[in-house]
């Protein structure tokens, strides 16, 4: 069996999910309570996978603190900084002496596949193509990279086409050979001074390599947008088995599959699967509703949550409307106002939204 290294892209900046990634790496937010990034490293693993190498940028700190050595992951991890986000291939590029001679499987960190890239992977070990990509059928290809197939190899890429030749999209894993460090040398930076993984395939694709593509069976999201992550936490959600590790007092009534973890208290409330209640967390007489992750340290009290994320540390108090489809970041306190006048009162980053009735 040939070895494969992998190689983990973990340094954007998340500019579509600000202002929590303005203090938080977006790979780092966690989706039915565990960090997007360790759905991908866990799916290396299990494609039988060791060696893994991980791009980071500014938040390197964040991401080395959360996956360390990668013992616990069953992983040897190397980081390997990138000087700034200048593209997909510029990151290859960046990593060509720890991939070295191996072929190798590029994985984009805030992606979410179910099922993994094991079948992804063995069918790169069989065939031994020059590059391996991994594509989506979506009912909006002209917001994605678009592959053309002719007899199963790709004979096009382009990103997001306005009049796209297939609905099959670009998944965020990749899979190449040492050619592919020669392709990602001879393209120049796109428009947006970046070199682009997709330039350095079609540049294999001209120079007559053998470029394969493997379809994805289940589901799959990039988690780069508010939509999106809600949408991959609902997912999630939905295999999760009831366990009840905290303590639920008689007062409190849990329907369906609900996970309260190790030293959380439920106190006179309803919780409504499919939900988790993160480690240390306090719920007092509130409503948590379907396809919501509370994290740990979170404090909601007098209030209703429905298909939602609240970041640790937390505290939602005394809401006088239900909150739904909302993305609460670290050390966030929302509460209503106890003293007059009555008035909406915000402390707000960049790239906030917010809705009030």
């Amino acid at each position: 069996m040939i070895l494969i290294k992998a190689l983990v892209l973990a340094g954007g900046k998340g500019t579509r999910l600000r202002p929590i990634t303005h203090t938080s790496a977006k790979q780092l937010v966690p989706i039915a309570n565990k960090p997007i990034l360790f759905y991908g490293l866990e799916s290396i693993r299990d494609a039988g996978i060791v060696d893994t190498g991980i791009i980071v940028g500014d938040t390197y700190r964040e991401i080395e603190d959360a996956v360390g050595d990668g013992e616990s992951f069953g992983l040897r991890v190397t980081y390997i900084r990138q000087e700034a986000p200048l593209g997909l291939a510029h990151a290859v590029l960046t990593a060509r002496d720890y991939i070295g001679s191996e072929p190798f499987v590029m994985y984009l960190g805030d992606n979410l596949i179910m099922g993994g890239i094991t079948d992804f992977v063995s069918e790169f070990r069989k065939n031994r193509p020059n590059a391996q990509i991994l594509l989506a059928r979506v009912e909006n290809p002209s917001d994605f990279g678009v592959a053309e197939l002719s007899g199963g190899s790709v004979v096009r890429l382009e990103e997001k086409p306005e009049k796209p030749g297939s609905d099959l999209a670009l998944v965020g894993v990749y899979m190449f050979d040492g050619k592919v460090f020669s392709a990602a040398e001879s393209i120049s930076p796109s428009w947006r001074n970046e070199l682009e993984i997709t330039d350095a395939i079609q540049w294999l694709i001209d120079s007559g390599a053998d470029v394969r593509a493997h379809e994805v069976t289940g589901w799959w999201k990039d988690t780069g947008k508010l939509e999106d992550i809600l949408e991959a936490n609902r997912m999630l959600l939905g295999s999760v088995e009831r366990g009840i590790h905290g303590t639920v007092d008689g007062a409190s009534r849990v329907d369906g599959n609900v996970v309260v973890e190790e030293g959380a208290s439920i106190e006179d409330s309803v919780l409504r699967g499919p939900l988790v209640i993160g480690r240390d967390s306090r719920i007092e007489k509130s409503y948590i509703g379907p396809f919501t992750s509370i994290y740990h340290d979170v404090t909601v009290h007098n209030s209703e949550i429905e298909h939602s994320i609240v970041l640790e540390n937390s505290t939602i108090a005394d809401l006088g409307q239900r909150m739904e489809r909302s993305l609460v970041g670290k050390d966030v306190e929302i509460r209503k106002c106890a003293t007059m006048p009555k008035a909406y009162r915000f402390m707000v980053g960049d790239a906030s939204r917010i809705e009030v009735p």
